[in-house]
């Protein structure tokens, strides 16, 4: 088939047919019945599944923060017990197949594909003025259940995509176990302005008798959970962080400190899922005995795109010039994004520390010429600047998420020398990476420079500190008026992400002894398109 001069190929058909699905209709919640919630038992029972769902051994996890971390220590770890496994997350950083995961890989392209229309066909068939075509959510929720019903797996890991009560993996009625991640403010224009608000969308996804786990909560949110727990007569139980001592020295999989919470809250859910599904061989509900050997494994070979991710850039030679090295994380609460400061600010401490324990000065005898010094391996030494690239949704309140993120970083010594404010590459209404953005005169960039006006005013409330925190970095980074739409003292506006990343590659191709660390953050969907970029 072909568009214009381009031949699309079957798997961007289907994206294409997928992106038809994507809508500005509101999400779900209770002011429009759960946008008719009840639609996702009619669409079950067209596709077959009605009967097939309840025969997978579930294990459903929600959360503000930390649920993709969770499902993900899951995944591993009951794979790594011998079964067979499917996990279900979201959003997708660079392709739809991340969602799907079997035995801890990617659906393939000839599997998605036949599963993708199984379902598309028959949906279309059926669909009707009462019965319509399934929103974009819902349908890959769909998919998924046809995915693992198919595919025969043991254990089915399912992250809620947003809130829990009326979020389409909620169609679940009779889960293994269910999990609840830390709870913060997100969503709020849907899911409540209170935490104990929040918590109650959350909790919307216990069921009778079956037990679940949660982490230690803020007290508002704890009471509701337990209320609801109560009602339902579900045992809910609070799981401290995992012991590091218990890994027998190794790390886990996923950085940040923040992630014992979440490795903690997995082996309570993999251990109740081998007691409850009869699995007796291996087990940890004695959380005073050491680790069996594969919750060990399961725990430090996880891993997760986008969160606490350091990626150096291929493009650039550090033997001929600078470094360019992106830490991403998808933080976008403003919890989240002190622990995504936190975790960023500990990693380039450890960096730049191994760069100065590398680096043994010239002996007397050599004179000071200017040039740039070496290591005794040859290799210059850099100096490091700190640099932010940064997207939030226009529902994220910028004035809580930037002024976290530079006061935890200040506290740790760290000080961002420029930040770069970007629109997003992928568009909301495409799926796939033949779907191009919009031309650079059509974009509207309203947004970017209202987050470029509050991290200029926060920078003048921080310069008499940072001031007397600044090191010879500064004088490296290299003018970008001619490639940005608007620069200030502190940061710059970008029409175009390439663009940015342009930036950051010239001034480090034009200078040896700079290295750029940039924390890319505030977006998942800016995380995978920075990836798509870097891991061309």
């Amino acid at each position: 088939m072909a568009e214009g001069n381009k031949t699309v190929t079957a798997y961007e058909e289907a994206l294409d047919a997928l992106s038809s699905l994507i809508t500005k209709r509101s999400r779900a919640d209770k002011s429009n019945n759960g946008d008719r919630f009840e639609l996702l038992s009619d669409y079950l029972k067209i596709l077959d599944l009605d009967v097939a769902i309840s025969q997978l051994k579930v294990i459903h996890v929600a959360g503000t923060k930390g649920k993709g971390s969770t499902c993900t220590f899951t995944e591993s770890i009951l794979r790594n017990c011998g079964f067979r496994t499917g996990l279900f997350t979201s959003p997708h950083l660079i392709d739809v197949r991340e969602r799907f995961r079997l035995d801890g890989d990617d659906i393939s392209e000839d599997k998605f594909l036949a599963y993708f229309w199984w379902c598309y066909d028959r949906l279309k068939e059926k669909a009707t003025e009462d019965i319509p075509m399934p929103s974009y959510f819902r349908f890959l929720a769909l998919l998924a259940f046809k995915i693992f019903t198919a595919e025969q797996i043991d254990v089915a890991i399912l992250e809620v995509g947003l809130g829990g009560r009326f979020d389409a993996t909620n169609v679940v009625q009779k889960p293994v176990v269910c999990g609840i991640s830390s709870l913060g403010y997100d969503h709020m224009e849907i899911l409540g302005n209170t935490l104990g608000e929040i918590a109650g969308e959350k909790a919307g996804i216990f069921k009778y008798g079956v037990p679940a786990f949660t982490v230690p909560q803020p007290e508002e949110a704890m009471r509701v959970l337990e209320e609801n727990a109560s009602k339902l007569d579900v045992p809910l139980q609070v799981v401290p962080p995992l012991d590091a001592s218990l890994l027998n020295g190794l790390k886990l999989g996923l950085e940040g400190e923040h992630q014992y919470m979440n490795a903690g809250l997995a082996v309570a859910l993999s251990s109740t899922w081998l007691q409850r599904t009869s699995q007796l061989g291996i087990n940890y509900l004695d959380t005073t005995s050491p680790l069996p050997e594969q919750f060990i494994q399961g725990l430090t070979m996880a891993n997760l795109q986008g969160r606490a991710q350091i990626v150096p850039d291929r493009y650039t030679n550090s033997e001929t010039s600078g470094d360019l090295v992106f830490y991403l994380d998808g933080a976008h609460s403003p919890e989240s994004m002190e622990i995504c400061a936190r975790w960023f600010s500990l990693a380039i401490k450890e960096e730049n520390q191994q760069e100065t324990f590398d680096f043994q000065p010239p002996n007397s005898s050599g004179s000071s010429n200017g040039l740039p010094q070496r290591q005794h391996d040859g290799k210059i030494r850099k100096n490091s600047a700190q640099i932010l690239l940064f997207n939030c949704m226009s529902v994220r309140d910028p004035q809580l998420l930037l002024p976290s993120l530079m006061k935890t970083c200040a506290r740790h010594g760290v000080y961002f020398k420029k930040a770069l404010f970007v629109p997003n590459a992928s568009v909301y209404n495409k799926v796939g990476s033949h779907a191009l953005p919009p031309t650079e005169t059509q974009i509207d960039l309203s947004w970017q420079f209202a987050l470029q006006r509050v991290w200029e005013n926060l920078m003048l409330g921080d310069k008499a500190v940072e001031a007397k925190n600044t090191d010879n970095a500064s004088e490296d980074v290299k003018d970008y008026t001619e490639l940005s739409a608007r620069s200030c003292e502190n940061s710059a506006v970008f029409s175009s992400l390439p663009l940015a990343i342009k930036w950051l590659r010239d001034s480090v191709q034009q200078n040896q002894s700079l290295r750029f660390q940039v924390l890319v953050t505030g977006s998942l969907h800016l995380i995978g398109d920075v990836l798509k970029i870097v891991k061309k």
